[in-house]
Formats: structure tokens, C-alpha cells, sequence
């Protein structure tokens, strides 16, 4: 049955409710597996309660704000649904956040109790780093909680070591949890998840269980067509809403998911063959180049695959696509603000479809299209910026309440500051960001338009298009590029290119080559290739067109 079908319904419950439930339907069936190491469903709800009667001796309530920072394990999720079960809000931290975004995310959040970790010897030392912001604290500091590690290696005052915090559940009974699971309400927050933070420090949006549930339940039922019988992968950071709301799509299907600590192309491909995933959920260009890019690509069997996931313009989309022949493709549109996801493609959609447009809306959300220059709302075919009004928008940013009367008007339209289109048959068709629109002497210039262009040209493996400052037209086009391995281009050739196919004032005046790239947890920064430009243009004389 899918979205659209009008005799659909849909019993949605509260974070921790969809795990009890799935422990009754699905107790012996493995829930979540990283790096091969399995917990079947019964085992993460028993291990979750554990979890939330030591947070709960702890002072941890209802509404109590709980942070989560370290790298992907299971005690991560354990952690995500024992806070929950209490009826706190759960602060996912993101796990390459550094000293100064830290204390913001403590502050604003205003964390009682923040969880860490180390996964092993020779990964990031999270709780180092937590350690030695919390020390140097002006105000109250939080209970930090280090798991994995014996009461010799915590020495800092105010923690607590993974033993005494085990041994504090023996003072909490289990009926204590579950009378505060079941005060539960569905529009409670259950959520603070934090933007990326690209152009100024990071904002908490703030999510309740519906939007958390539903989402990812519309998402596994009617677009994922998920079963018991799936074994989902996905190597994205845990505290990332890519991986949060396929988790809750595969804990409501009684699916296994297939995690890594860290993700690594070859020993992604290892996990695919051996345990035959049935999905691949690649989600951004990075994890797709790191899987075709490792060396046993394509000599792996991958025909288990029947599901596969990504975004990016339609070249790379067709690569992808073709890396999983066996598999449909799906698209997707969402963001923080937006509950993680709102469209995906739905079971009849083309493969041309698959690779050129986002998908259509779920149900109870609603999509429109705004013209630029004025608050009118356009037709179909019509690029302007997206707007997006239901369940899943964000109750609003936290502690910012002039920063959510920007971004939600009125009559609840959240105004992403993204371009996109909707085309005659209600698919979304993704055109980048408002600011980051190119305007070259009064024209408009999508950057997605060029980046789908030159990722055609067969020596340009990755590309990002910004805009450049320009003395005479305010901006012009400047592109960087990461070239195939072994290929060989020039600047010149790649202005050729473009020159062939489309007008004067969208070819690159600027063609950087690169081989790394500013990143933010998932995407490109592009505010720090605009910056890179601008600064070398400030030092350069500009040529005119």
C-alpha cells in the first residue's frame, strides 16, 4: 500500500514504543549489527531499560535534555532509546564538533548529562575532547558518563565510569521506566538535533516523537517497502538524521541494520557480500564515490541488493544506478528543519525519475514552490524557493525565536532557502540553495545546472560550482574540480566544454582543481569555497567577459 492510497492508516507511537513494540513482534530477530557485531531486538530493549534506569538514578526525567556524543556503536542507540524512554529529549552531538561548538551545543542546550565514548585505540578520543571543555566550564557542568571504560582511566571530578554507571541501575526498578514511557505524548520533543552549523554556530531544531516516528515509518512502509526479512545498510554518523530515521524505519519493520564505526569503501563492499544487504543507503556522494571507488568494486556480489538510495545530479545518479543494476534508485528532498526527509520516490516512479527529481511528498506533508521576488506562490514547472508545511517541520529553533519567525511564517510554511521546481506530476526537482544562486550581471545561474553539465565531461569524477566576486557583474561562475584518477584537464578544456552547451554568462570564469575537500559531517562546504575564491580574487586583477 502506498502513501497515496486513501484507506491507508497509520498508528504512530512514541520513540520508545516503537522498540517495545518491535521487541513483541520481532524479539529473536537481529535488530542491529556493526562491524558483525549483533544485537537481535530483545537484546537493544533490554540493554535500552538498563540504559534508562541508570540515567534515571541519575536525576533523569521527563524533559530532561541528554547528550550523545561519540562515535557510531551500539551504545549509541541504546543510549538514544533508554534517554527516551524516560521521557527526556535526546541531544545527538555531532561526533567531529570541537571544542568551540561544544560549548555552544551545551549551553544552548542546556545538557544535564552528556554520554561518550571511544570505539577503539586508534579512533578520535571523544571523551578527551569532552573532558577538556567541561573542565574549563564557567557555569554548572554536566554529568559526563564515559562507556567503555574502567573507573582507573576516568580520573576527572563529575564523571562517571562505564561499571558505576551499570551499578547504578540496581537502585531503579523497571517499573519506574516504564511508568514514565507511558506518560509519553506523541507531541512531546523527543529531539534536539543540531544544523551543521556551515555559516554560523549550530542551531537545535526541535523535534517531537510524531514527527521522529512518522517520518521514519511513512519512509520504511510506503517508500523503503521494508519487511522483516531486510538487511538495511547504512554507514552514515548516528547522530546524522540519515541514519536516524532509517533506524526507526527498520526497528518498525523488524529489519536488521547493517552499521559500520567508521566508514571505509572496501570494508563497506565486505559487509554488503557477506551479510547480503538487501538495501544500500549511500545517502550523499561521498559514501557513493567511496564504494565505487574501492578497489573489489565490481567484483563483488551485490545482487542482494534490491533497494539502493542517494542524491546528487543525474549523472552521478546514473552511476550509482548502474553500480546496483538489480535496484531501484530512490531519490530524496528533506533537512534538520524538516524532520530528515519529506519526499522520496514512490514503488511506480521511472528510472528516468529516479535520477532526475526527488520524489513526491509523503502524506500530511505539503510542498509549494515561491516565486523569488514576491510572496506568490507558483505553478508547476515554476523555480522559486521550496516552502514545506506538516508534521515534520521542526517546532522551531531553539532558544532563537527570532531565527524561527524567519524560517516559519504565518501560516506554518517553513521557508527552506532552497530552489526547486515541482514538475506536472508532483515530482520536486532540487535546484541547490537560494544563496547560493549566481547572479552574473542580472541573470540567474543555478549551480546545480552546471555541476550536472560538467559531471558529464568524462575527466571530472567531482564538481561544486560557487559564485565569485566580479567588479562589473557582481559574480561570475567559478568551478572546482576533483579529477578522475589517471584523467587528464585543463582549465581551458573544462571552459571549452561548457562553452560548447550553454550561454556565455554560465560558463566558469574560475576553474580550481582539488583533491580535498571542506566538509561539514555529510556535505561540502560550499561557504568555504566561496570564501577560497573571493579571497584570491580580492589579490587578482579580473578580466572582463
Amino acid at each position: 500500500m502506498t502513501a497515496s492510497s486513501p484507506s491507508e492508516y497509520l498508528a504512530v507511537p512514541s520513540l520508545p514504543d516503537l522498540l517495545v513494540r518491535a521487541r513483541h513482534r520481532h524479539g529473536g530477530r537481529p535488530a542491529l549489527s556493526i562491524d558483525g557485531a549483533r544485537q537481535t531486538f530483545s537484546e537493544l530493549f533490554d540493554r535500552a531499560m538498563l540504559t534508562a534506569r541508570s540515567l534515571a538514578a541519575l536525576g533523569v526525567g521527563r524533559r530532561s535534555r541528554v547528550g550523545i556524543y561519540m562515535p557510531n556503536c551500539a551504545e549509541f542507540v541504546e543510549v538514544l532509546f533508554g534517554a527516551s524512554m524516560l521521557g527526556a529529549m535526546v541531544v545527538p552531538i555531532n561526533n567531529r564538533f570541537r571544542s568551540r561548538e561544544l560549548t555552544h551545543v551545551h549551553a544552548d542546550a542546556e545538557l544535564g548529562v552528556i554520554l561518550t565514548r571511544q570505539a577503539s585505540a586508534d579512533s578520535p578520543d571523544h571523551p578527551g575532547r569532552l573532558l577538556a571543555v567541561v573542565k574549563e566550564l564557567p557555569g554548572p557542568r554536566p554529568i559526563v558518563v564515559v562507556l567503555g571504560e574502567p573507573r582507573e582511566r576516568v580520573a576527572a571530578d563529575g564523571t562517571i565510569a562505564d561499571p558505576e554507571f551499570r551499578s547504578l541501575a540496581d537502585g531503579v526498578a523497571a517499573a519506574t521506566v516504564e511508568d514514565s514511557r507511558s506518560r509519553i505524548r506523541l507531541r512531546d520533543v523527543a529531539a534536539i538535533l543540531y544544523t551543521s552549523g556551515t555559516t554560523a554556530m549550530p542551531k537545535g531544531c526541535i523535534h517531537t516523537h510524531e514527527a521522529l516516528t512518522r517520518n521514519g515509518i511513512v519512509t520504511g512502509r510506503s517508500r523503503f517497502l521494508l519487511s522483516e526479512r531486510d538487511r538495511f545498510f547504512d554507514p552514515l554518523p548516528m547522530f546524522h538524521v540519515s541514519f536516524l530515521l532509517p533506524m526507526i524505519a527498520c526497528v518498525d519493520a523488524g529489519a536488521e541494520m547493517l552499521a559500520m564505526s567508521r566508514f571505509d569503501g572496501e570494508q563497506a563492499l565486505e559487509i554488503i557480500e557477506g551479510q547480503r544487504a538487501t538495501w544500500v543507503f549511500a545517502a550523499f556522494q561521498a559514501i557513493a564515490g567511496g564504494l565505487m571507488g574501492a578497489a573489489s568494486f565490481g567484483r563483488r556480489s551485490t545482487g542482494s541488493v534490491r533497494m539502493s538510495m542517494c542524491v546528487g545530479n543525474p549523472p552521478d545518479l546514473r552511476r550509482f544506478q548502474a553500480a546496483f543494476p538489480a535496484a531501484d534508485l530512490l531519490s530524496t528532498y528533506g533537512s534538520t528543519e524538516t524532520g530528515g526527509v519529506i519526499t522520496y520516490h514512490e514503488p511506480n516512479a521511472s528510472r528516468e525519475q529516479r535520477v532526475t527529481t526527488c520524489g513526491t511528498a509523503f502524506r500530511g506533508v505539503e510542498l509549494a514552490i515561491k516565486d523569488l521576488d514576491s510572496p506568490a506562490h507558483l505553478g508547476a514547472g515554476g523555480i522559486g524557493e521550496i516552502l514545506v508545511r506538516g508534521y515534520s517541520v521542526l517546532d522551531g529553533y531553539l532558544n532563537d525565536p527570532g531565527a524561527t519567525a524567519e524560517a516559519v511564517d504565518a501560516d506554518g510554511w517553513l521557508h527552506t532557502g532552497d530552489l526547486g521546481v515541482i514538475d506536472d506530476s508532483g515530482q520536486l526537482i532540487f535546484h541547490g540553495r537560494v544563496k547560493d544562486m549566481i547572479k552574473v550581471g542580472g541573470e540567474n545561474v543555478s549551480p546545480a545546472e552546471i555541476e550536472a553539465l560538467l559531471a558529464e565531461h568524462p575527466a571530472v569524477l567531482v564538481v561544486h560550482v560557487v559564485g565569485a566576486p566580479d567588479p562589473r557583474l557582481d559574480e561570475v561562475v567559478a568551478a572546482y574540480i576533483e579529477v578522475v584518477p589517471g584523467a587528464s584537464v585543463s582549465e581551458q578544456d573544462v571552459i571549452s566544454f561548457c562553452a560548447e552547451q550553454v550561454a556565455r554568462f554560465k560558463v566558469p570564469r574560475y576553474v580550481r582543481f582539488v583533491d580535498d575537500w571542506p566538509m561539514s559531517a555529510t556535505k561540502v562546504r560550499k561557504d568555504e569555497l566561496r570564501r577560497r575564491i573571493a579571497a584570491e580574487v580580492a589579490g587578482a586583477a579580473v578580466q572582463p567577459t
